[in-house]
């Protein structure tokens, strides 16, 4: 298996040294080719060992000798190879970077077929970033198409032994109403966001709430809104009950569901305000 075909160790959120071979940015050996010393690196914003056949959400950013990149083209443009180096799609993204330091490029790309891929970025280092897809059977987490489980999170009547039940500061979200149980009763489309604002590695978990509790505040009683943490202490070194359940490895991820608890959309590690909005607005339309 060549580097290009290396995934980032499980529970990553995303890796500044891509993995990859010596490849041309047209997926050979072209002659003069000199990955890793020409282009920039591909950031991988997402988690690894989650995607099965369908359409898939790719977050990147840019970096350059590992550093992130505050800036970059409006549009991506670029292509998917499978693991023969075969392309199988076209990509465009637009960069998303409102209200954030770090700009970002959610690649959308729909793949049939299990197996390893790689995402090739015009003017990128020649590595690209590769991602798995795999079988429903072999997937730990929730994804799209699966049956979201009733959960006993906390709330503010019930923290459920989780100190503090939420750490966004200066005040905790107000996405702790009910549990997840509950608004899974309740008839109406639910949105599971899991992430730790206090403890979040990449810094990306306080900001994706923040932009969740407008969103709720815009689309009101629409969608019944549920807030989990990742740690069940302060500290930050016990894994809540919440993780354990769903058998989560990274955060933040945010699930939307119909009312009948299936998942519809399930939105990884990092997004601004207008692209939770676009998706919120399309799940609802979706649904209507």
């Amino acid at each position: 298996m060549s580097r290009r075909h290396l995934l980032a160790s499980a529970g990553a959120l995303f890796t500044l040294a891509a993995c990859g071979d010596k490849s041309s940015a047209s997926g050979g050996t072209g002659a003069g080719a000199d990955p890793g010393t020409t282009g920039f690196t591909l950031a991988e914003r997402f988690p690894s060992n989650t995607f099965v056949p369908g359409t898939i959400r790719l977050p990147i950013s840019l970096a350059n000798k590992g550093s992130m990149l505050r800036t970059g083209p409006k549009v991506l443009n670029g292509r998917v190879l499978d693991s023969n180096d075969k392309q199988i799609a076209t990509v465009s993204a637009g960069i998303r970077s409102k209200d954030m330091v770090i700009p970002y490029w959610p690649v959308i790309v729909k793949v049939d077929q299990p197996g390893m891929y790689t995402l090739r970025v015009d003017g990128d280092d020649g590595y690209g970033a590769a991602f798995l897809v795999s079988a429903p059977a072999d997937v730990a987490v929730p994804y799209v198409g699966s049956v979201m489980s009733p959960f006993e999170t906390p709330t503010v009547d019930n923290h459920r032994g989780v100190e503090p039940y939420c750490t966004l500061t200066p005040n905790p979200c107000p996405l702790h109403d009910v549990t997840l149980t509950d608004a899974l009763k309740s008839g109406k489309p639910v949105g599971y966001f899991i992430g730790t604002p206090a403890h979040c590695q990449t810094g990306v978990c306080a900001p994706s709430l923040e932009f969740l509790v407008k969103s709720h505040a815009r689309i009101g009683d629409k969608i019944v809104m549920v807030h989990a943490e990742v740690y069940s202490d302060s500290a930050g070194t016990t894994v809540a009950p919440a993780v354990a359940a769903l058998g989560l490895d990274y955060e933040p991820v945010l699930y939307l569901c119909t009312s009948d608890g299936k998942v519809r959309d399930r939105i990884d590690v990092m997004w601004d305000q207008s692209e939770l909005d676009e998706r919120l607005d399309a799940f609802l339309a979706g649904i209507s």
